[in-house]
This record gives structure tokens, sequence and C-alpha cells, in this order.
């Protein structure tokens, strides 16, 4: 029998005979251990770990702690989940179950629709699948054998899955009696799944479309450790508390109706910290060199053809009819910024140029999907596209990586998960553009020392792309920002510049965004920061509590000295007792709280409570001004 070359990524290698099973050289080669791998990646394809090995390999093992290893485990869980539920309810039709970013689900028709108080059987069901250890078990059958198994299962929407798949041949999972349709890679077996809690329920159309039927949705979670478990389960109660829609609501921060849904309505509250994320963004922008822009929100049909955004976003797009011609709510900011790059002929000298744009955009998000800020049919872009040569395109990603990384620290953002994203089977553009910007994409991760995760074959159609994910309180990752190079849209806008040989050249297009949509990344920001915003993004900066109203003149006055600073200051004059205001100012989340009774106004001080800190005794109006003027101007971040 001939022999193939083993080469693990951690340098253990052997020598076996072909077709041997990966777990085989596991338990040769990591004896004791082969419980702690769920999966692995040969060739960057996940399989199985009792997949026969057939060629001289590199194979990378995939344990919990890999987030690959852990999407694997959660989709596990699911199929766990549906066979409990295809047992308890056997007239049930089963939807689709993937791993999601903070766990699992599985979409469920019901002949009745159950309800949560029906979790505690399904757990025991599901524990019982758990117990007996039964191994997950691929098989490939023909499309004409898949059709006939969930036919006889009347399992209609399976059935409109396999149909909509091009493969002749079709990926089946089984364990014990139960037979899913799934590309897999699963566990070893249901055994692995130790410790799950189911965690809600919710109505979902089949593939979100209102058209299609309504189905149950049951979200759940899974970890192989006890303790881990638990922590998660603290985590979602803290996040619950710090939801942004509660938060919003109490802080008066934003509101929703029925008369827009999906189009959010700023309060005061809520304007003040967008008009200062804003002038944060503006005056960073102008410093590393940023023309501020202003496009359109309609234009023409015609336009949207022509940038490709047809093909791709027509279904999310909004349309209106101006003088017996098409017009297009603008989903993306993009083509008006070429419009503007294309009013002159520029000179390589002019390059790279820099046009930034907080353009409002729209897209027709479907109803089922919305969800508070971070899921609307309106909102505001923090846009960016850089013209540049090939010559300055890693230059430009070197500072564009630095900006990003300098505002995400100005917000309390400091650990990150990076993604580099490479060239897709459908593509535009040549060869040697294509290497060029994966190269000096990934240069620049390189040269930074920042550690990232390939994603071979997830860049856009047009270009690379690095993605970033930041880490909040509560250790959830949020995709924000994105740095992506772009052949397309220079050609199909037939954008020039004149070279130093005097000839015209096409220059290549960096589409930018850090906050991603400032609507949602203010969502992040409230739950970031559980709503206690750092002093220079608090509505209220500071508020003066009279005891009685013989206080209230200073109290106006002190007021009034600070306002003067341009610190947001305002008097609570309502005819109550100072506890109950200072518990008022507190849920409100002030972050300095002055008190002012007779002893001050003889000493001309007041007496300051900070949030979190409580009393820090008497202290004179200048010397408070200039605490809060310092903390607001270096944008501290100590709530």
């Amino acid at each position: 029998m001939s022999k193939i070359n083993i080469q693990f990524t951690n340098g253990k290698k052997g020598n076996y005979n072909k077709g041997i099973r990966l777990n085989q050289i596991i338990e040769d080669l990591f004896p004791n251990t082969l419980k702690n791998y769920l999966a692995a990646v040969i060739d960057n394809t996940l399989i199985d770990l009792s997949t026969p090995v057939k060629q001289d390999s590199t194979i990378h093992l995939l344990t919990i702690q890999d987030e690959k290893g852990l999407k694997i485990f959660w989709h596990s869980a699911s199929h766990v989940l549906a066979h409990a539920v295809k047992i308890l309810y056997p007239d049930v039709q089963l939807g689709i179950g993937p791993a999601i970013s903070n766990g699992f689900y599985y979409d469920f028709k019901f002949k009745n629709n159950i309800s949560i108080e029906e979790f505690p059987v399904i757990t025991n069901k599901m524990q019982e699948i758990v117990d007996r250890d039964e191994p997950f078990i691929k098989k490939t059958v023909s499309k004409k054998e898949a059709i006939s198994i969930f036919k006889e299962r009347n399992e209609p929407f399976k059935l409109e899955l396999i149909n909509n798949l091009e493969e002749s041949h079709i990926s089946l999972y089984t364990n014990n009696d139960f037979i899913d349709l799934c590309r897999g890679p699963h566990v070893p077996s249901t055994g692995y799944i130790k410790y799950f809690k189911l965690l809600s329920l919710a109505g979902a159309y089949w593939h979100g479309d209102e058209r299609n039927p309504m189905m149950q949705r049951i979200y759940g979670i899974a970890y192989p450790l006890k303790k881990t478990l638990k922590k998660h389960i603290q985590s979602l109660e803290e996040a619950k508390k710090r939801d942004h829609r509660k938060l919003g609501k109490k802080l008066n921060l934003f509101s929703f109706h029925e008369e827009g849904p999906g189009f959010p309505f700023w309060h005061d509250n809520g304007m003040i910290i967008i008009n200062e994320i804003v002038h944060y963004m503006r005056s960073t922008l102008r410093k590393h060199g940023y023309l501020e822009v202003k496009t359109p929100l309609i234009l023409n049909e015609e336009l949207w053809h022509k940038s490709g955004h047809w093909d791709n976003y027509k279904d999310n797009m909004y349309f209106t009819e101006i003088d017996e011609t098409n017009y297009a709510i603008k989903p993306m900011n993009c083509p008006g910024g070429l419009l503007i790059y294309n009013e002159s002929l520029h000179s390589f000298r002019e390059l790279p140029l820099k046009y930034s744009e907080l353009g409002i955009v729209h897209r027709h998000e479907k109803s089922g999907v919305l969800h508070g800020l971070f899921r609307v049919r309106q909102f505001t872009q923090d846009d960016a596209h850089v013209f540049c040569t090939p010559e300055q395109l890693n230059d430009e990603i070197d500072k564009l990586i630095d900006l990003v990384y300098e505002i995400y620290n100005t917000f309390g953002f400091t650990e990150f998960l990076v993604e580099l994203s490479t060239r897709p089977s459908k593509s535009i553009g040549s060869d040697n553009m294509w290497d060029q910007a994966e190269q000096a994409l990934s240069n620049s991760l390189k040269n930074k020392k920042i550690d990232y995760q390939l994603n071979k074959g997830e860049g856009a159609f047009y270009g690379p792309k690095i993605d970033f994910h930041i880490k909040d309180t509560l250790g959830r990752m949020w995709q924000c920002g994105t740095i992506q190079v772009d052949f397309s849209m220079p050609e199909r806008f037939d954008l020039q510049y004149i070279g130093s040989d005097g000839d015209k050249h096409q220059p290549v297009l960096i589409h930018r965004a850090i906050l991603g949509s400032v609507e949602r990344f203010i969502g992040i920001l409230i739950e970031h920061y559980g709503g206690n915003f750092p002093v220079w993004l608090s509505p209220v900066q500071c508020i003066l509590i009279p005891v009685s109203e013989d206080h209230r003149t200073y109290a106006d006055n002190i007021c009034s000295e600070i306002t003067a600073d341009n610190i947001r200051c305002k008097v609570d004059d309502r005819d109550e007792k100072v506890g109950y205001k200072i518990r008022s100012a507190e849920k409100q989340k002030i972050p300095y709280m002055c008190i002012v009774g007779d002893k001050e106004i003889a000493n001309k001080t007041v007496s300051l409570r900070k949030k979190r800190q409580g009393e820090t005794g008497e202290i004179k109006v200048k010397a408070l001004i200039e605490e809060i003027k310092n903390n607001i101007n270096r944008r501290t971040n100590n709530q």
C-alpha cells in the first residue's frame, strides 16, 4: 500500500498508509488528546476527524479555542436540538440550523406553535442524546436519493434547499436515526456537546422573506466546560441590562415609531452624542488630509447600473420618479464621490486624494431583521474614498490602519480581530492587480505586527479587503471598520490621472469606513459603556442640585459660569429632596453632580459627587471647570 506524508501545523509529522482516517493519525501522534480536537483543516478545507486522508497533506487541528472550531461545535449542537425536537414533535418540519456569532439556532415549522415553557422538555431530550454519545456520520448520496429521503420524511424546506443545489451529490449527516442535510463538518459525536442551554424563541420568515412561511427559531448556546457556559450566561444577563434599546429610552436618546419602522428618531440627548462623534471624526480626518464632500441622496437610476450596485443591491434599494425618469435613493455613497473626482483631470502630484463623506444612505431591510440601531433602514456611513497611484498603495494602507486604531482607541476599544479576505472565484481585474493589492494589505498587517485571520476567497468581486472587529467590555466582537481595494469602479467610471510620464493612468481606489454606520456604532457604544458615557460624550456633563429654593439663584449662577466654558450643565430645580435628585442624576448617568447649600454658598464652592465614585468633597468652581474641561479635551474613557 502506498504511503503519504502528513505534516501538522504544530510541527508533528508522520508517514502513513494512504486512506488512513485522520483520527487514527491523531491517536498515533497525539496520544490521549483526541478528545481535545473537534475537526480539522486540510488544504483550506474543513473536514471531520473521521475523514480518510488520501494524499500528502498539511493539517491544522481545530479545538474549541479556534473560532472555526467553536462554530463547528455550535453547529453540531444545533443538530442535537433538531434531533430532540423531531423526537418530541414528529410532525415538525425542519429549516436550517447554523452557528452564529454567539451560539446557534434552528428554524422549525411546528404544526402548533410551541412556547418557551416547553424548553425544559426539549432540554431533557437533548441531554439524553448527548448522554448516548451518538457518532455524527457523514453520508454522500445522489441528488435523486436525497430528494427521495426528505420527501419520505415530509421535509419541504429541505427539499427546496436540495433542489437549489447545483451539486450532483449531496452531503447528509446522521446520528442514530436522525438525518439532516448538511455540508459539515461536525464534532465526532453528540457526547462532545456536554453543557448547553436554550435561550430564546422568536419568529423568523423562511429565508428572511415575509412572503414565505413564518418559522419558529430556537436560539441556544453550548460549551464543553460548565464554567464556560456559566460565564456566558452571566454575560448574557449583563447584556440584557445594557440593551441599547432599553437604555436609549431610559436616557432619552432615540425612539422608534410605527410611522417609520426602521428609521430612528433622534432626541436632543442622542443628537448631542451624534454631533460630538461627528465633530471628533471631522477634526481627526482634517488632520489626516481628508477633504469632506457631500453627495445627493437621490441619483439617476443609470448611475447605479454603471456602478454595479444595481445588480447587487436592487432588492434593497428605494426608488422614485422625477420628470418621468427613474431615480434611486442611494444605498451607498461611492458613486457620488467618483463623479466629484471626475470633475477635473488630476495630476499625480495631487494624489493621494482623500474624500470623506458622512453620508446618509437608505437600504430596504426586511422587517424581520430590524433590530434597534443595529439594523435600520436609514443610517449614516463614515465613508472615505482614497484615490492613489499604484506606487502609493502600500503607504496609504499603512496610514489607514493607523487611523483605524487611533479612532477606536479614542472610544476605549483596544482589542481587535482582524481579517484579510482575498480574491473570490468570481472577480474582475488582472492577476497582477490582485497580487499587488493582496500583497499591499498583507504587508501592512505584517509590518505593523498585527495578527490576522486569512479568509481565502472571501474578498469582494472588485478587490481584497481588511475587516476590523472590535471587542466590547462583554467580550463580544463587532465588525465595524473595513479597508477595501477597488479596481472595478475606477474602470467603470473611467477615472484617470496624468502620471509623471505625461500619460493618462487609472488610479487605485481605496474604500474605507471606520465606524461603519454611525447609528450602529452608537448602539455598540451604549452597550459597551452600559450607558455610562465618558464625559466628552455625556449629553449632560454636570448637574447642579440646590438643597432648597433658597439656593436656586446660586445654582443658576454657577450653571451659567460652567456653561460659558462649553460644558453641558443644567440645574435640577424640582421640588424634591436632595437624595431623590441625586438618585435621579445617577440613573441618568450624569458624570458630575454638584450639591449646593448654605455651606457651599459661604465658601463659594460646590460639594462634588462623581458617577461611580460617590462624594469627593467640596471643590472651587474654577477647579471643577478645569477638571471637566481637561477630561473633555483628552476624551478620556473613565466613565
